[in-house]
C-alpha cells in the first residue's frame, strides 16, 4: 500500500468508528479528498485506493488537474471562495459547489451552467463562528438566501457548509457543527447535506450530522503553499 492508500484506510476507520459511536450509517458520510497544492499524481493514487470525490480551493489549479486526470471517473467539488469573474468555469467544470455565500454568485452560477449538464449541487457557506476573516453568510441572512437559491433553475440546493474557528476543544467543535445542523433544520427545506469537518475534527462533525467531511492533510500530508 502507498502512503496515501494507507492514510485513506486510516481515515476510513475514523469515519466508521465515529459513525458507530453516533449510531449513524457509515454509508451516509462521504469522504471528500481535499487536494489543494497537491499534484495530480496524488489524486491518481487516491483514486486507485477508492476515492471518487475531490475538493479543490483554487480554480486554475483545479482545471489543470481535471485536464490531466480526465481519464478518471472523479466527481469534482469546488470548496474555495468564489470571485464573480470565476463563476463561469466553476459552473462548467464542477458537479458541486460548497462555498456559495451570496446571491450574486448563485445567480451567475445558475445563468452560466451549461444546459446539457444536470443542475449544479450547491451548499451555502455559513460563518457560524463570526470570524471576520472567514467567508460565509451571516446566520441571520441564511433563510432569505436559501429561499432565493431554491428559485434558480440550474442549481440544486443540497445543504450547508461551514469552516468553524479551529479549536482542540471537542465540545466547542460539536457546538459549532450543531449550530449548522440547527440552521439547516430551521430552513424547513428538503436539504440532505451538511459539509463540515476536516482532518482535526471529523469525529465531532460526524457526531453532529456531517454528510461530507473534507479531508486534506490526513490523506495527503501537510500542504506546501509555496507551490499554490
Amino acid at each position: 500500500m502507498s502512503t496515501i492508500a494507507e492514510n485513506i484506510a486510516k481515515v476510513g476507520v475514523r469515519i466508521r468508528e465515529a459513525a458507530q459511536a453516533s449510531q449513524r450509517d457509515f454509508a451516509t458520510i462521504g469522504l471528500l479528498a481535499v487536494s489543494k497544492t497537491k499534484p495530480a499524481e496524488a489524486i491518481r493514487e487516491a483514486f486507485a485506493a477508492g476515492v471518487r470525490d475531490v475538493g479543490e480551493n483554487y480554480l486554475q489549479e483545479a482545471l489543470d488537474k481535471q485536464q490531466e486526470l480526465a481519464d478518471l471517473a472523479l466527481t469534482w467539488h469546488f470548496i474555495g471562495p468564489i470571485q464573480s469573474n470565476k463563476t463561469r468555469p466553476i459552473a462548467e467544470h464542477f458537479a458541486w459547489v460548497h462555498s456559495v455565500d451570496r446571491l450574486k454568485i448563485a445567480e451567475r452560477l445558475s445563468d452560466q451552467r451549461p444546459p446539457e449538464l444536470p443542475p449544479l449541487n450547491i451548499c451555502l457557506q455559513v460563518n457560524v463562528s463570526g470570524e471576520d476573516s472567514k467567508s460565509g453568510c451571516h446566520p441571520d441572512e441564511l433563510a432569505a438566501l436559501a429561499q432565493a437559491v431554491t428559485q434558480l433553475p440550474n442549481l440544486r440546493l443540497r445543504g450547508l457548509m461551514t469552516i468553524p474557528e479551529p479549536t482542540d476543544d471537542v465540545s466547542a467543535q460539536r457546538a459549532a457543527f450543531a449550530r449548522l445542523r440547527a440552521l439547516r433544520d430551521a430552513l424547513d427545506l428538503d436539504l440532505d447535506t451538511l459539509s463540515m469537518g476536516m482532518s482535526h475534527d471529523l469525529e465531532a462533525a460526524i457526531a453532529e450530522g456531517a454528510t461530507w467531511v473534507r479531508i486534506g492533510t490526513a490523506l495527503f500530508g501537510a500542504r506546501d503553499y509555496r507551490t499554490s
